[in-house]
């Protein structure tokens, strides 16, 4: 379970734009508030919600969603909890993005889809939705447009490139305007081009 601590940077005046940013496995909220430094987001209120442990969850994302929990419920919950601080602070769903790399990503991806509606934007680097197979009664809503940017290496270590297209497939029946972009023999890292995308997708 986790302990709901929550690193806040950025624009802490009267902020128009949050952006939750979740790490990746063995990364912490200090770690993934370094990438804000490449993203166009110097106005906005930056948010990092810090797993305990430094893992979201225990296995796979591709592990059957019963192996995960609680310790995914309560990311998610967490996750909720942080969007819910920043709309106290006066900032709209349509006025909030999220980010994350690796298992920060999935998380990034099952808390937008899980709760879709009209976002800011979405940037997941190397990520997909979770379970052993998508369970898509999990999902509802309707993201109303929101812009999103998926990116991906071919081949990953830890996320098929099958689980990106799958999952980039139901934020697109949910009226999310995906951007998906597979990187041959990447490796599991974000690239300055993933960077210039998120800046020029969502981040704008």
């Amino acid at each position: 379970m986790h302990e709901g601590i929550v690193k806040y940077a950025g624009k802490q005046t009267d902020p128009v734009k949050a952006l939750i940013l979740l790490h990746g496995r063995g990364g912490d909220a200090d770690d993934i508030l370094s990438l804000a430094e490449d993203l166009d987001v110097k106005d906005y209120l930056l948010a990092a919600p810090q797993a305990t442990g430094n893992s979201w969850y225990p296995n796979s994302f591709l592990a059957s969603p019963s192996l995960n929990e609680p310790w995914l419920s309560s990311a998610l919950e967490l996750v909720h909890r942080t969007v819910l601080e920043i709309q106290n602070r006066g900032i709209a769903s349509a006025y909030i993005y999220f980010t994350g790399f690796s298992q920060g990503a999935c998380l990034t991806l099952e808390y937008v889809t899980r709760r879709a509606k009209l976002y800011g934007g979405v940037a997941a680097f190397t990520g997909g939705l979770t379970g052993d197979k998508i369970y898509a009664e999990n999902y509802s809503g309707d993201f109303l447009g929101t812009p999103v940017f998926i990116g991906s290496s071919d081949p990953d270590p830890h996320v098929p490139v099958s689980r990106v297209h799958a999952s980039a497939a139901i934020l697109e029946k949910m009226n999310a305007r995906v951007t998906e972009k597979i990187y041959a023999q990447m490796g599991h890292t974000i690239i300055a081009d993933e960077i210039e995308l998120a800046n020029k997708l969502i981040f704008k």
